[in-house]
């Protein structure tokens, strides 16, 4: 059988870094991307061919759609989307928050996500299978004072993403998933040193790969939750 492929955006820090290699300890050919040009070429270096590392700004619609035509090019369509990539503004009310900043959340954490469905679903459709996950966050269910604008796109993530499993019919499943409360850079930057409380990405990342992996197409439409968060 061949190996099956996941593409991971924002694949140079975080989650999508501390994932990468454990997909690929599982057997599995990882396409990923970051803003970063000098990371994605030490994830070159790093995981050779087949795996393909390239630098992508998931808030261009020319970046992704010259990404998403490498991916097709190179592996065809894959079978796990993890649209990972995500901004948070610093803390502020939403008043305080300027209208640039406000913009590029959109842009990362909205526009980011749909446009890699947009270029990759009908690929995926004509072959009848794979998975989407777009990583939400427990403040796309809930609300916290300081966070109005990251609150607001996780929120879009969800809806975004069920309205979309109901457009594949099951036949490609969209998933809204909240990976948990994790040590990263993101969260340091809202908790401050309270964030070491939480498992870092490398713990989380042991737990929650077995579980995207396992991921059905039964699973459309669900907003789940990953474990180790």
């Amino acid at each position: 059988m061949n190996p099956k492929t996941v593409v991971i955006t924002g694949c140079t820090r975080g989650l999508g870094r501390a994932m990468a290699p454990l997909f690929i300890k599982a057997g599995w050919n990882v396409i990923g991307c970051g803003r970063n040009t000098a990371q994605i070429a030490e994830l070159s270096r790093a995981f050779p061919s087949p795996h393909l590392f390239q630098t992508c700004d998931v808030s261009s619609e020319s970046d992704i759609a010259a990404f998403c035509a490498s991916i097709l090019q190179h592996s065809g369509a894959p079978d796990l989307v993890l649209n990972n990539a995500a901004i948070i503004t610093p803390n502020a009310p939403l008043w305080e928050t300027s209208a640039e900043d406000f913009s590029r959340i959109i842009d990362i954490n909205i526009k980011g996500p749909a446009a890699m469905m947009r270029h990759l679903l009908p690929a995926m459709l004509k072959r009848g299978s794979g998975v989407i996950v777009n990583f939400s966050s427990g403040w796309g269910r809930c609300t916290a004072s300081d966070v109005a604008p990251y609150c607001a796109t996780k929120y879009a993530i969800e809806g975004l993403s069920m309205a979309t499993a109901q457009d594949t019919g099951g036949k490609v499943a969209i998933i809204p998933m909240n990976p948990g409360i994790i040590d990263t850079d993101m969260l340091r930057s809202t908790f401050g040193s309270t964030a070491g409380d939480f498992p870092n990405a490398e713990a989380w990342a042991k737990r929650a790969v077995p579980y995207f992996i396992k991921l059905t197409p039964k699973d459309n439409g669900k907003p789940l939750t990953a474990p180790g968060g």
